[in-house]
């Protein structure tokens, strides 16, 4: 009895064991097979409805496609089809943010980010472009969504990217629609955005005089440095006196509160994008052919970008097999997932590369608003209506939501994202209306052309038809550096520029009177420019164009620290300049503002052993902010811990010091003020100077480091403590473990900061956590454009678990690179896998001739 108990028991356990080893073995296999079923068809024939003639394309180890065409239409057309194989998700995110319709997949959560951007209008805009463009950008940007919508047609749910999978248990309604030209659009407004914000600063200013005077606030936006490189030395004109502020006193001050509310929303969107916008940087040098090895130019781009899974590049060659006028393009490098044509590369003439100018193209205007009519503002002494746009934000799992949106001449009024309108009792004192409200006005919020500039540079042969196309890069400002075959160099700033009547764009303005109007734009044949400058190179870092530039580009240019170091470099190297050469300018770690304050520590007293060690840790140090480096993890820390004692005590939390650009040269000015207001600790009793601030920043920092990473200085590591965690912007925020694990990556160890050459931005006032990066890195050889070298991080594909979903990470960290494939013979020869797409009607007749033959 008791035998055949046991057998039974036996019996049913290893059942029970079989049943849930089945159903493991099937849960795993449906999970790689959901994995594995958005994995694009890399190799092999597909018919495409809509294709003119046959396509190839041949992908490399990395994934990186070269699409070879014999027209226009089908060249954009496969663009399209390979960027929703690779990245959808990505792109319909995208298109969410620009149109403000993310509350539709995300549901109530995105409700207010929602208002925000429908705000901004930035798809009403793209609406208005579509509808001036000419037939052909017209032709091109559909023939793009044709292909996008060929892949869509056979491929929903999971099988468009692992993202619907998860999505479809939290939002099962939700199902992607089809492409259009204003979804491309929209992306270059959020790009715009994403570059641009600097009423971020207007912002901070004006709420800074809430508790700090004018001239305490003008510290900690101090001018650009005269010990600091500008683009174009060459570029001198007299001094000139830029108009000022002529603001009613106390007028700042008095809207300081209702600009405050407006941050919730800026900060819920920068949870999207990345929290960039002012102060974050790219770096582009050109070099010529007589300072070359090559005798050629080389040049060298690396744009600053929020870190982000997938990479916000996709890198991709585009060749008209038989290049002409009706098929005029043969271009490689980076592209967006969205939109058609090339971003940055080159083509077989030119190389051009992109930094962010950050120009002030965004002012924010005080509106007066009729106390019996909120929807009436003045305009010199006369009420006039506002434009009422409404708005329907669909909710997922709730009702829609009804939004209206105001407009003034000068723009949207922003104020409105606040929970409520502030509105002030009358008072005399105060220079300000009974009630108004913030308006915006931004250049990309008018009609652009920035679609034309990029498939114009594309097509550029020389430096006449980059400068043409240039002029069409209206929004989002670029520094463009240019090179080409035949040995020249050149430089363009483009973008519209507003001529102010008064003012200079730093604060807030009245908006009822026309004292502080835009008149105009700075004529394009009049914005910076150079060709084949004497001394050989052209440099940019978003640092100042030229000294005395007659006109207001911005008054917030970064401030040149990595400029600084390139144009170092580039001038200590007395031999011909190689391609190695520029890949070590690239990858340099030196921090400058070490520099300045290392020997300033070697003079305070301190009062034991551990902070004698450590200072000779700093004093023996090279400046690099190598990732195994013990002075390098100390002297972040320490800079860190610095800005926390000398302006915390003084400043909301919301503007703590980040630790950027700005804050070297804040303390660059102060170190020889030992006395100044800033080094006081307003929270003690006695009063603090430098000196004190120095020593209490070196023991927090030591205090730190030791709870962290031990009592051993010589084991401090900075990569350990300075790492990147690629977020996926959406499913890798969710808060759910499990699903953030699907699509983030990391942490990696990494180098750097946000100045230096190579730089990994972290914020002091958050963490050590990397928060923006060189995005790509490309060097073009002009003299063998198959020795030209790039990357890009994390990889090329934005499937998880996908072979380049980040592949590309290992050799980014080190400073490696992979070949940018040209010439047709190297393009084959490292080919991995090959793609034909055959028009459909073709694909038919050739299967009916088969089977005749039959």
């Amino acid at each position: 009895m008791k035998s055949r108990k046991k057998r039974w028991l036996y019996q049913g356990f290893r059942l029970v064991v079989m049943t849930l080893l089945v159903l493991g073995v099937l849960l795993g296999g449906f999970a790689i097979y959901t994995v594995r079923r958005s994995f694009p068809q890399a190799s092999g024939t597909i018919h495409l409805p809509g294709l003119k003639a046959e396509v190839t394309v041949q992908r490399d180890q990395w994934g990186v496609p070269h699409i070879y065409a014999s027209n226009t239409h089908d060249l954009f057309m496969v663009q399209g089809y390979i960027h929703t194989q690779d990245r959808f998700w990505q792109m319909d995110f995208w298109r969410h943010i620009g149109s403000g319709r993310l509350a539709e997949i995300f549901g109530k959560s995105q409700v207010e980010t929602d208002r925000y951007l429908r705000t901004m209008g930035w798809d009403r805009v793209a609406q208005q472009e579509i509808q001036q463009m000419n037939g052909q950008m017209q032709a091109d940007l559909q023939a793009y969504a044709d292909g996008v919508n060929a892949y869509l047609a056979d491929h929903q749910g999971s099988a468009l990217s692992l993202e619907y999978a998860v999505l479809q248990l939290l939002n099962p309604r939700y199902k992607p629609e089809p492409w259009q030209p204003l979804h491309s659009l929209t992306w270059g407004k959020v790009m715009a955005y994403d570059l641009g914000r600097n009423f971020q600063s207007e912002i901070e200013r004006t709420i800074l005089l809430k508790s700090l005077s004018p001239q305490q606030v003008e510290e900690l936006f101090p001018p650009y440095p005269k010990n600091l490189p500008v683009i174009l030395p060459e570029l001198q004109t007299d001094p000139v006196d830029k108009v000022k502020e002529n603001l009613p006193p106390n007028f700042p001050i008095a809207i300081a509160s209702t600009l405050e509310s407006t941050i919730p929303a800026i900060k819920a969107l920068e949870e999207l994008i990345g929290a960039t916008g002012v102060g974050i940087g790219s770096n582009n040098w050109v070099i010529s052919g007589e300072r070359t090895v090559t005798k050629k130019p080389i040049l060298a781009n690396d744009p600053h970008l929020a870190v982000q899974i997938p990479s916000i590049w996709y890198e991709v060659g585009l060749h008209c097999t038989n290049k002409n006028a009706e098929c005029p393009y043969n271009v490689t490098g980076f592209s967006f997932a969205g939109m058609l044509g090339v971003i940055v590369g080159h083509s077989d003439r030119i190389a051009w590369g992109v930094t962010n100018v950050q120009s002030d193209v965004m002012d924010l205007y005080i509106e007066k608003i009729n106390p019996n009519n909120p929807n009436q503002y003045e305009v010199n002494g006369k009420w006039v209506d506002m434009q009422l746009v409404p708005q329907t934000i669909q909710v997922a799992g709730s009702q829609p939501i009804l939004h209206t949106v105001r407009y003034t001449r000068h723009g949207p009024i922003l104020s409105d994202v606040s929970p409520n309108l502030q509105q002030f009792p009358s008072q005399p004192s105060l220079p300000i209306p009974q009630q108004y409200a913030v308006a915006l006005r931004w250049t990309a919020l008018e009609t652009s052309r920035l679609a034309y500039s990029i498939t114009g540079i594309n097509r550029a042969q020389n430096w006449p038809e980059f400068r043409a196309a240039a002029k069409d890069f209206d929004i989002a400002a670029q520094n463009l550096v240019y090179a080409d075959i035949d040995g020249n160099i050149g430089y363009q700033m483009p973008g519209k520029m507003p001529i102010r009547a008064q003012g200079n764009g730093r604060y807030p303005v009245p908006g009822w009177t026309d004292e502080y109007e835009w008149q105009s734009y700075i004529d394009f044949a009049k914005l910076p420019h150079s060709f084949n400058p004497q001394q050989g190179y052209i440099a940019t870092a978003n640092n100042l164009v030229a000294e005395n530039y007659p006109d207001v580009i911005t008054t917030d240019w970064v401030y040149g620290y990595r400029a600084a170091r390139i144009t170092e470099m580039v001038n200590q190297n007395n031999q011909d300049i190689s391609i190695e050469d520029v890949l070590e300018i690239q990858g340099d770690n030196k921090n400058l503002i070490a520099q300045i304050l290392v020997p300033l520590l070697q003079n305070i007293s301190l009062d034991n052993q551990r902070l004698e060690t450590a200072r000779k840790l700093l004093i023996d140090w090279n400046f690099q902010l190598e990732m195994s480096s013990p002075a390098a993890a100390l002297f972040e820390v320490f800079w860190k811990h610095l800005l926390v004692a000398a302006f915390h005590d003084n400043l909301p939390i919301e503007f703590y010091p980040d630790g950027g650009d700005r804050w070297y040269a804040v303390v660059q000015n102060l170190v020889t003020q030992p006395d100044s207001f800033w080094w006081d600790n307003s929270k003690t009793p006695q009063r603090e100077n430098r000196d004190q601030i120095l020593q209490q920043a070196l023991k927090d920092a030591v205090t730190e480091l030791e709870s962290l990473q031990g009592k051993d200085a010589q084991k401090w590591n900075w990569g350990k403590l300075h790492t990147i965690t690629f977020r996926h912007a959406t499913l890798g925020k969710s808060g759910v473990p499990p699903i953030e694990a699907l699509f983030n990556r990391g942490a990696f160890a990494t180098s750097g900061n946000g100045e230096t050459v190579n730089a990994n931005r972290w914020r002091a006032n958050k963490s050590f956590e990397v928060t923006d990066i060189p995005s790509l890195r490309m060097i073009v050889d002009l003299g063998n454009l198959d020795q030209s070298l790039a990357i890009h991080t994390p990889g090329q594909s934005g499937h998880a678990f996908h072979q380049h979903y980040v592949d590309m990470v290992e050799p980014w960290q080190k400073i490696e690179y992979h070949q940018m494939l040209w010439e047709n013979e190297t393009i084959k020869a490292n080919t991995r896998t090959t793609l034909k797409l055959i028009p459909k009607s073709h694909a038919i007749d050739v299967q009916a001739r088969i089977i005749n033959r039959r």
